[in-house]
């Protein structure tokens, strides 16, 4: 009964053997002859790779003078604490994406010098990056835009701006979103890529306006000269010399609707701080025109005409009441 097995084990030894004497000799073949092979990746390959590496390092120090230029402009941005965070934030994402793709190129062709198959590689990031493309190309435009916004300096944090359709005061600015706070203390959350137009109410000045109604029956040059000298005081006021950056300008009549005639009233102020001009100016101009007694216009559209009825002839007068009837 024990005889097969040690039969079989007879019949397989000298395959077993041969396979040893084959595998012996394939290793004495890699001892004596590795020094040729070592040549030809050095005659060959290793100059492909130095190459390689070297174009790598040239474009990797491109990438580091851009990015420390722009540290340099945000380290430069002293008033602005804001603006230099941005510029740091947009120059450590260009850092790392360029980085991230200098070193995949490099990885494809070294992978290529040592003879790696590359197309099944190629074919699985290409199914991948059609998958991410589909399924984040708003993110992606969010991004982007949100990266020429920044560069730019459109706007930043603090700036009264209208995007999108709404206005407000841009409380907070990413590479993907805007926080935008209106008038009515509500908060808009909108996405870079919808941001299509930017009006910037906060560069580097505003422009206070004051449309003023005043009766037809006022004389027009004593009106003007009345406005000229109010706005002049409350822009050589101690208290807005530093917010009004331009002396006041009052063309002329703008309009006449019936019996209302509108003067317009204009200053360059600093940025933000218009309001309070604004309301000095209107308080001036009403003591002025009540010192002077100019009637202030009123809407003709607004005006209310009620008729009487004619009184009739033939009706007897009305009895007045008697006192304590």
């Amino acid at each position: 009964m024990e005889t097969a097995p040690i039969m079989s084990l007879f019949t397989r030894a000298p395959q077993d053997l041969a396979n040893l004497a084959q595998d012996d000799a394939t290793f004495t073949d890699v001892l004596h002859h590795w020094h040729r092979d070592l040549l030809a990746f050095v005659h060959g390959d290793l100059p492909r790779m130095l190459l390689i590496l070297f174009i790598a390092f040239v474009l990797a120090r491109v990438v580091a003078f851009f990015v420390n230029r722009m540290r340099d402009l945000a380290d430069r941005q002293s008033t602005s604490p804001q603006r230099a965070s941005e510029l740091r934030t947009v120059a450590a994402i260009l850092r790392a994406t360029a980085y991230g793709i200098i070193g995949f190129i490099v990885l494809l062709h070294i992978l290529d010098v040592f003879n790696i198959n590359l197309t099944p590689l190629l074919a699985s990031a290409g199914v991948v990056g059609v998958g991410i493309g589909l399924g984040a190309q708003s993110l992606f435009k969010d991004v982007l835009n949100g990266i020429f916004i920044l560069i730019e300096n459109q706007y930043n944090v603090g700036d009264s701006v209208r995007i999108a359709g709404l206005a407000g005061t841009v409380e907070d600015l990413t590479l993907r979103i805007t926080t935008l706070r209106d008038a009515d203390g509500a908060v808009h959350y909108i996405p870079n890529s919808q941001i299509a137009t930017v009006s910037n109410i906060s560069r580097d000045f505003a422009v206070a306006t004051l449309t003023l109604a005043v009766d037809a029956s006022a004389d027009p040059d004593r009106v003007l000269t009345l406005l000229r000298s109010t706005a002049l005081e409350v822009r050589n006021d101690p208290a807005f010399q530093q917010i009004a950056l331009a002396d006041p300008v009052i063309p002329g009549i703008d309009a006449i609707n019936g019996r209302v005639v509108t003067y317009p009233i204009s200053i360059r102020v600093a940025i933000n701080q218009k309001d309070a001009i604004l309301r000095e100016l209107r308080r001036r101009i009403l003591l002025a025109f009540e010192q002077n007694s100019i009637p202030l216009g009123s809407d003709p559209n607004n005006i209310l005409l009620v008729p009487h009825p004619d009184p009739d002839p033939t009706a007897p007068p009305a009895q007045q009441p008697l006192i304590g009837s």
